[in-house]
């Protein structure tokens, strides 16, 4: 009589790396494990492609290229990086100016060290002001490049581009097979299918405060959810600590936020809206938030209270 053999379980198979200055971790889940270490493999690849494209500290990158013929000339670039440019911008008139890519100049003179620093000086703030300006991104469709109109001027991808690389890590590796996982971006989270013996994700957000600790926790189908604040990286000034994101609109840290977490099908716009967030405070951010359909907000505000957007189920 022939034996019949049960189907294979299906297994999470999980890789940890650092890539874009920050700790990724990827899970696919799958009966074969070698379908999910080739697609863990491959989604590996496409963020390490990822980070040479987009990396402002890599002079040899296209943006890296951008930034160093400011005010000078224009600069073709790969139509992926254009479309990626294109689409920032259109985050910094929706948002007013919250969100700017070329905000990123302001790293130059605010030491985002967690070490004691000194305050820039008035007239410094007064010269980013003038540098951090999304209006002064030029950019040409037709002959696909890019001028910053200012000497000086800088854009960086830190607020959206590991949004954007987990998107992409996940179509390759849907494309591998992966019908069902998650990619870790050091808190911007995005997550297909099922998990292991579920029908949900649980997303837990951490306590500003005390990280090691669960502020709350999230349910969701699929999607994304991307945590931002400034708690891990800061200015520490006469004892002070100075969020490292920074008001685009004043060249100066943010403060009023803890902590801000968005839920959002695209994580690209879930990390660009969740600094938006952080900028704009609790009153404008949440008032943005449930503007835009079927994306919803969790945020900590300068008190340590929990604040929610009108439609997010906790």
């Amino acid at each position: 009589m022939p034996v019949t053999l049960a189907p294979p379980k299906a297994k999470a198979h999980r890789h940890h790396l650092g890539l874009m200055g920050c700790k990724f971790a990827l899970t696919a889940i799958h009966h074969n494990p070698q379908v999910a270490w080739d697609a863990l493999r491959v989604g590996v690849k496409e963020i390490e492609r990822i980070e040479r494209l987009i990396s402002s500290w890599r002079p040899a990158s296209q943006t890296g290229q951008i930034n160093k013929k400011a005010g000078i000339q224009s600069v073709k670039v790969d139509r992926e990086l254009f479309e990626l440019i294109k689409r920032s911008i259109q985050v910094s008139k929706i948002t007013r100016g919250a969100f700017d890519i070329s905000g990123t100049v302001a790293r130059d003179y605010w030491k985002i060290t967690n070490e004691e620093s000194t305050m820039p000086s008035p007239a410094i703030i007064a010269r980013l002001r003038e540098l951090i300006n999304y209006q002064h991104i030029i950019l040409d469709e037709d002959r696909q490049t890019v001028l910053l109109a200012k000497k000086g001027m800088k854009i960086g991808f830190g607020a959206i581009g590991k949004g954007y690389a987990a998107m992409r890590a996940r179509v390759v590796m849907g494309q591998m097979g992966i019908e069902n996982g998650l990619v870790n971006a050091s808190g911007d989270l995005l997550c297909w299918g099922q998990p292991m013996n579920k029908d949900h994700w649980t997303i837990k957000i951490p306590d500003p405060e005390k990280t090691d600790m669960v502020l709350a926790s999230l349910n969701i189908p699929n999607g994304s959810v991307v945590t931002s604040g400034g708690y891990e990286k800061y200015a520490l000034i006469n004892g002070k600590r100075y969020s490292h994101i920074i008001d685009p609109r004043t060249g100066e840290p943010a403060e009023g936020v803890k902590s801000v977490s968005i839920v959002c099908p695209n994580p690209e716009l879930g990390d660009a809206l969740a600094t938006t967030v952080t900028v704009l405070g609790e009153v404008e951010g949440l008032a943005l938030i449930n503007r835009l359909k079927g994306i919803e907000c969790l945020l900590v505000n300068h008190q340590g209270e929990i604040r929610y957007s009108d439609n997010l189920q906790v």
